[in-house]
């Protein structure tokens, strides 16, 4: 992997961002929307509103940029469809609402809801996603829907077929962020962006989390935003999130890889109570390809130095390490905590979560237990008195659906960087390709995407600086026209801030 490529949907760094919105505004009432937003919701058979959208759609209404932390199921999708119904024009049969969906399932999902809340609005709008043909999406443009809700992917292959204009786009909306980037759309997201109109828009994230590189993102799209949190009084970005999994005693080591491959930590220390378990770990997370390494309190001087190293320069993204050994050291910008076990000494689970979540962004603390190892937690949380969610174990079945999502994600972005001579080269092994999908028995084509996933997904990301300033939109255009080899090296960075995207003043 090149140093600046991006392909695992890390953005680059950004100066912090200030959490407080300057005003406060009250939460909304179904009573107060127009009627025919009411009548939608009544066709939908709500009778009144979910706390996230009594306390979003105030926002969402005064136009102002906002993040807002919200959980999955929680009613978000409401959050944001309620206000865009009675904002869009139904009159002007153009894209006026954009809203980019990690999965063809939310997009299809968002937009059963847009119909559902929007039947008396005369507003259409169109679920846009890759795996299925063109013709219903092209006609759906044609035809002036003015939602459009899709994954980065296929609303980008629209948008270099110039199918899909977004000159008179006002509202764009972000669902899942932190979601979108662990399946790797970050070169994607970046590249829709330069096709912003130059103009305000109002920008809207929601996100079940707020760790670092979403935090990064925000500024790359979002101008002053405002923050809400739904799990206080408070508008503010969250801090530490405590989760568990009730995990098989003799399954931990397979538990953990599935753990980790669905919530894609950015960096992560790995705590385990022995050496022998740390070296235990660290093997089998090697075996499987991730960028790991450990530290213990009988390493070398020489060795120990190495780690550190790799830990200053931000090149490792997975620590595995006892308490004694990682006393002191920090990964920049620690997404994640994992507790292999929970700790002997109580006090030591208050030292192992407070190492993410720093400096106003937000982390997760993970810890796996087995059914004698959850009532120690349980009595760990009581006793500092924080809440702790219990996370279903993801499934092999789970797993390889979210791998399959990023395989075609990635996939898809790497093909639309190919030019007409080296497409043209591809076609000698379509035919190889579709005797391999039919009957794959020997597993030779299952081992190309295990090997193209391993080496475009999980090696450790390092951007430069200077990548983290785009380039001017003019300069994408002609840049894109000369090679798209160049655009996929560079991760999709090309085009500044919607091609200015200028903003209202605050």
């Amino acid at each position: 992997m090149e140093e600046n490529d991006y392909s695992t949907g890390n953005p680059p760094t950004s100066e912090p961002l200030n959490p407080a919105p300057q005003d406060v505004l009250p939460e909304a009432r179904l009573a107060d929307l127009p009627e025919k937003l009411r009548q939608g919701a009544a066709l939908a058979g709500w009778s009144e509103l979910l706390p996230v959208q009594a306390k979003a759609i105030p926002y969402l209404f005064s136009q102002r940029d906002m993040m807002i932390q919200s959980r999955t199921g929680s009613g978000k999708t409401g959050a944001y469809l309620l206000p865009m119904l009675e904002l869009v024009n139904p009159l002007q049969n153009a894209a006026q609402v954009l809203i980019l969906v990690p999965t063809r399932e939310l997009a299809l999902q968002v937009a059963t809801e847009a119909e559902l809340l929007g039947q008396t609005t005369g507003v259409r709008s169109i679920a846009v996603y890759g795996g299925v043909g063109y013709r219903a999406q092209l006609d759906a443009f044609k035809n002036g829907a003015q939602i459009v809700i899709g994954t980065p992917g296929r609303i980008l292959d629209h948008l270099l077929r110039r199918s899909l204009s977004l000159r008179d786009l006002k509202y764009l909306i972000f669902d899942e962020a932190d979601r979108m980037l662990s399946m790797g759309f970050y070169p994607d997201m970046r590249r829709v962006q330069s096709y912003l109109p130059d103009r305000p828009i109002s920008t809207y994230m929601f996100s079940a989390t707020f760790p670092p590189q979403v935090m990064r993102l925000t500024s790359q799209f979002l101008r002053d935003p405002g923050f809400i949190n739904l799990s206080s009084d408070h508008i503010q970005v969250t801090e530490t999130e405590h989760v568990y999994y009730n995990v098989p005693r003799m399954d931990k080591d397979r538990s953990l890889v599935r753990i980790i491959e669905v919530e894609n930590p950015l960096s992560a220390i790995i705590f385990c109570n022995t050496k022998v378990r740390v070296e235990y770990v660290t093997t089998v997370l090697r075996r499987f390809g991730y960028d790991v390494d450990m530290l213990t309190s009988d390493l070398s001087q020489a060795a120990r130095e190495a780690v550190l190293t790799r830990i200053r320069q931000g090149a490792l993204r997975f620590l595995v390490a006892t308490d004694v050994a990682a006393r002191g050291i920090d990964l920049p910008e620690l997404s994640h905590v994992i507790q292999y076990e929970p700790p002997e000494d109580p006090e030591a689970y208050i030292h192992r979560s407070g190492r993410t979540g720093r400096a106003g962004g937000s982390g997760t603390a993970i810890t796996l237990v087995n059914v004698l190892e959850r009532a120690e937690l349980m009595r760990i949380a009581k006793r500092y008195s924080f809440t702790i969610e219990e996370r279903p174990l993801p499934t092999d079945e789970t797993v390889q659906q979210v791998v399959t999502e990023r395989v075609i994600t990635l996939l898809e972005s790497r093909l639309r960087a190919r030019d007409n001579l080296q497409a043209e080269r591809m076609q000698r092994f379509i035919p190889l390709a579709s005797s391999l999908a039919g009957n794959d028995e020997d597993g030779l084509l299952a081992m190309l995407l295990d090997d193209f996933y391993q080496e475009t997904f999980y090696g450790p990301v390092v951007p430069p600086p200077s990548e983290d300033k785009p380039e001017r939109r003019h300069d994408f255009r002609r840049s894109e026209a000369r090679s798209g080899d160049e655009s996929e090296r560079r991760g999709g960075q090309s085009g500044h801030r919607g091609g200015g995207h200028k903003r209202r003043p605050r």
